[in-house]
């Protein structure tokens, strides 16, 4: 209090400023019920915001580290019951109420405007089936957002490890409950997506009240589960109340251990099932290859059984192209015109000498038939010559002909390919060499190409 004497001269500002402190010390705990307005955060994680009722309105303030402890965070237009104590602040000359814990006025009507955000995500489509993403049947890692102490973190990590030990983890801590947990839990969903390290994710905490869970039943937290791309999983404890984030959410389980169970199958499962697989594949690769030794076997058979007749048919048809080349052999055909003309001019002789004894009493006749027989003699001699001429022609053009005018032909010694081209062997080949008279044996010792 100020003292007589004291009161007889001015004051300071900063002396009055903390005699008004000082009577101020008695609120210390000091219980405040009304509504929320101008809520707005501080670039360091403090709150400043009005508490009102129908007359009157007094400043307020909550610290950075109070907000991550309070259950929930005020928000504009709902009623509070707020624990703190009444504190003025010369350096601004203000009177603020400063909150160190924030309860609900009114659950019910808390719990109504829960309803009213749930019908709304409703009829968005948020809670359709077909709107969940299917889980990865094996993920090369698993995102998990949660406290980083306690026992879901702890719960989480070694149900993973022990279905998978070498699955991938990262962690992105969050607050789980406390006024900026709803912020937390957006902030972190989005980052996860932003750097794409993990293919699911596991939002978990580990149960608690309806006040205590309230982070989970903010629209904040529902859009962002909404606008991953990645699929996520909650966890958030034995609760009788689905959360929004359950409903929106792509699956939902009740512990940390389920949602390790149901994020990552059991290695020794799959090795199993990949064993038994490569048995089966084993099995139908061994009876295909029986099916088909069996098969080729048949085929086999019927070859054996159609040999003869096809080497039959092979010597037929061999035979008659032999025919065939010996009837358009040249010298065949040289062949035939000589004896085509020998039985020509029997029968000239023939008719020449029936005409002839006919006509020997006639001079004249027999005049006609010297000239006829001297035509006749001069004609045949013409057509010897000329089949003469033709038959050297074609002996000259035959591969004898050939080979007598000093020409050879080569061939593999193998093979019995004849070698038309240096390029067709090699040096050190075997060859044969036809020559006008007789055959040569022989080894190349040079190829010029």
């Amino acid at each position: 209090m100020l003292k007589p004497e004291e009161s007889q001269r001015p004051y300071t500002v900063t002396e009055l400023a903390n005699e008004i402190r000082r009577e101020l010390r008695p609120l210390v705990a000091v219980m405040l019920k009304g509504e929320v307005s101008g809520m707005k955060q501080g670039a360091k994680g403090h709150y400043s915001f009005s508490i009102r009722d129908g007359q009157s309105v007094l400043e307020a303030f909550i610290f950075a580290d109070d907000a991550r402890r309070v259950t929930i965070l005020p928000e504009d237009g709902q009623v509070f019951i707020f624990r703190g104590k009444v504190d003025f602040w010369p350096q601004y000359g203000r009177l603020r109420f400063i909150v160190d814990q924030v309860e609900f006025d009114d659950v019910g009507k808390l719990r109504a405007r829960l309803e009213e955000l749930k019908r709304r995500l409703d009829a968005e489509g948020a809670f359709a089936p077909e709107r969940k993403r299917r889980l990865p049947f094996l993920p090369l890692s698993v995102a998990l957002l949660t406290s980083p102490t306690g026992a879901v973190i702890h719960d989480l990590q070694e149900t993973i490890l022990e279905r998978y030990p070498n699955m991938g983890i990262v962690v992105y801590p969050v607050l789980v409950q406390g006024a900026g947990a709803p912020m937390s839990v957006a902030r972190a969903l989005r980052r996860c997506n932003q750097e794409r390290l993990a293919d699911v994710i596991v939002l978990a905490r580990g149960g608690g009240g309806f006040e205590e869970m309230y982070a989970f039943n903010t629209e904040i937290v529902a859009r962002a589960i909404l606008e991953s791309t990645l699929p996520v999983v909650t966890a958030l404890g034995h609760t009788s109340d689905r959360t929004v984030a359950d409903l929106v959410g792509d699956a939902e389980c009740r512990t940390p251990t389920e949602a390790g169970a149901r994020v990552v199958p059991k290695k020794s499962d799959l090795q199993a099932q990949l064993r038994e697989r490569q048995r089966r594949l084993d099995r139908e690769i061994g009876q295909r290859l029986n099916r088909e030794v069996e098969r080729l076997g048949q085929k086999k058979q019927r070859v054996l059984q159609l040999l003869p007749a096809l080497v039959r048919q092979r010597i037929d048809r061999l035979t008659r192209a032999a025919s065939e080349l010996s009837r358009l052999s040249p010298i065949a055909q040289v062949a035939r015109r000589e004896e085509a003309l020998r039985d020509r001019r029997r029968r000239l002789d023939s008719s020449a000498t029936a005409r002839l004894a006919k006509s020997l009493n006639d001079l004249g006749a027999r005049r006609a038939s010297i000239r006829l027989e001297r035509a006749l003699a001069e004609r045949f001699a013409g057509a010897t010559k000329a089949v003469a001429h033709r038959e050297q022609r074609l002996v000259a053009l035959s591969p004898e002909g050939v080979l007598a005018r000093g020409y050879s032909i080569t061939q593999d010694a193998e093979s019995g390919a004849v070698l038309r081209s240096a390029a067709a062997t090699a040096k050190g080949n075997r060859v044969r060499i036809r020559l006008g008279s007789g055959r040569l044996g022989a080894t190349v010792e040079e190829v010029e190409r």
